[in-house]
Order: structure tokens, then C-alpha cells, then sequence
């Protein structure tokens, strides 16, 4: 509990800070890197050995294009840093000139067309077995469409002009104060077992506890963001619902891999897949709410 503690009280005032003071380009650059080493542990769960608390457990042997999928990675941040630089219609990429400027962008479809074409390249010169090219290729698929796509759009939120930061540490606080009041009151209160098989800990006391701490925190950030209160309510509900299905699959995760935690990076927390697995799903909730919401006021 204490290096729980201790690591939430260092890296918390350091995101803040990096959300509210520095520009999208570094918070992009930065999201690359958590996503990075996200992808690290994901892969590593279903690797054919997988190392924890100094132990070597068999895990289910599941390759993967690790240098692919990390060079997709990047792309999709890059990808979507550009969406909110210039509005990217479907379809488009190349160049942009912008105040005698010279930009690159790519949009999102052309993104998830050079991932698969990179896959099938892969497939066909690789000397890897065929068992593991198909395993490769759902995996790796598995780590884009699952990890890096929702989590990307935190980007596409930063972006948001004037009120962006604001967003961004809405969804975080959210996610933050909703994890705690699920393992404070589950734990002191929680009678009723939520996914037993998944993860044997949550309990609908927990759940519910979640959802009460995320509507106060809609609560609160309406009176500081341009939107109703109701809003920001149902919102708020339906964020807290995103995030708490995302730690539930990123729990069946570990319990397929027959592990605890992703890896033991953050004292007290585990992986940065363990710290962020509710956040991976809040988050495009959250962009394409407000997103939609203010396309309904134009």
C-alpha cells in the first residue's frame, strides 16, 4: 500500500503538469512511449515464458511482430496528433502546406491499410512458423485495435482548442477517482462478486462506488468546461462503464496468462497495462461525446 501510494504521489503531479503545460506534439510524444512499453507487456503475457517476481511461468506461446506493431504504434499517434492538425477527411494523406509550412500526415485508414499490408509482408518473408504467423498476426492486430486505438485518442482530446487539457484531466480524474472509490468501498463493503472468473476481487459495491465517484467528478468538471451539468453526467456514467469493462478484460488477460500483474514497473501498481487498462476505454468515450456534442451545436 505504501509503494502505491508513493507512486501515485510522484507520477500524478508530473501528468498534470505535462497535460495542462506542454503542447500536443509532447503529449503525443509521450503517449508513444506508455504505449510502448504497454505493448512490451501485453506481448509478454502471452509470450512462451513469461518472468514475475523473479519466477519463469509457461504462458499459452503466443508469437508476435513486436518491431511492427511498436512502428505502428508511433504511426497511429503520429496519425492522430495529424487528424486534429488538419482536420484529415477519409481517405487522405501525403502533404500539407499550411503558412509555407510543409507537413506530413496520415489519416487513420490509411494507417490500419499499412499495418495490414506490413502484417502480410511479414506472413510471406518471414521463416516463422505457420502456427505462429496467424498467432502473429491476431496478436499484434489484437494490440492495435484493443490498446493503441482507444488509448490514441487522448491525442485527438489534447487537441481540443482552448478547453483540451481540460478534457484530458477530466478523463483522468475520473479514471483515477473511480479506481479509488471501487477499491476503498469494495473493500470495506463489497459483499457481491462482479466477474468472479475474471477477477475475483470486484465486487458491484466496488462497480457501483466507481460510477458515484466518476458523476461527482462530471459534477464538479461541468462547472469548469462548456457543457450542462446533465451532460456531463451521463458522460461521466458512461466513461466509468468504458473503464471498468477495460480493467475487466485486462484482468481476463492476466488470468489467461496466469500472472498478477503485467509487470512490476510501477511499485505498487504493477505494469503501465495494469495502470491504464481503464483509461484505454474512457477515453474514446469521451472524445466521441464531446466530439458529438459539439458537432449537434454548429
Amino acid at each position: 500500500m505504501l509503494g502505491r501510494i508513493v507512486t501515485a504521489l510522484v507520477l500524478i503531479p508530473v501528468v498534470v503538469a505535462l497535460v495542462w503545460w506542454a503542447p500536443s506534439a509532447v503529449v503525443a510524444g509521450v503517449l508513444a512511449i506508455v504505449l510502448l512499453l504497454t505493448l512490451h507487456e501485453f506481448f509478454d503475457l502471452g509470450a512462451p515464458e513469461y518472468t514475475t517476481g523473479g519466477m519463469q511461468i509457461r504462458s499459452r506461446g503466443l508469437r508476435s511482430f513486436r518491431a511492427w506493431t511498436a512502428a505502428c504504434a508511433v504511426l497511429l499517434i503520429f496519425a492522430q496528433w495529424s487528424a486534429g492538425q488538419f482536420e484529415v477527411p477519409p481517405l487522405h494523406y501525403g502533404v500539407e502546406i499550411i503558412r509555407n509550412r510543409v507537413y506530413w500526415n496520415v489519416s487513420l485508414d490509411m494507417f490500419l491499410v499499412i499495418f495490414a499490408f506490413g502484417c502480410m509482408a511479414i506472413a510471406l518473408g518471414s521463416r516463422m512458423g505457420l502456427a505462429d504467423l496467424l498467432s502473429g498476426s491476431g496478436v499484434s492486430s489484437a494490440a492495435l485495435l484493443l490498446i493503441v486505438l482507444p488509448a490514441s485518442f487522448l491525442v485527438r482530446l489534447h487537441q481540443i482548442p482552448v478547453t483540451g487539457p481540460r478534457w484530458v484531466l477530466f478523463v483522468l480524474v475520473l479514471v483515477w477517482a473511480g479506481d479509488m472509490a471501487a477499491f476503498f468501498i469494495g473493500k470495506a463493503l463489497g459483499r457481491t462478486k462482479l466477474a468472479p472468473l475474471l477477477s475475483p476481487k470486484k465486487t458491484w459495491e466496488g462497480a457501483a462506488a466507481n460510477v458515484a465517484a466518476s458523476l461527482l467528478v462530471g459534477y464538479l468538471f461541468a462547472q469548469w468546461l462548456p457543457v450542462t451539468v446533465s451532460q456531463m453526467l451521463v458522460l461521466a456514467a458512461l466513461a466509468s462503464v468504458a473503464g471498468q469493462c477495460g480493467d475487466l478484460m485486462e484482468s481476463a488477460w492476466k488470468r489467461g496468462a496466469q500472472v498478477k500483474d503485467s509487470s512490476s514497473l510501477l511499485p505498487g501498481h504493477g505494469g503501465m497495462l495494469d495502470r491504464i487498462d481503464s483509461l484505454i476505454f474512457a477515453t474514446p468515450v469521451v472524445w466521441y461525446y464531446v466530439d458529438w456534442l459539439f458537432r449537434n451545436r454548429s
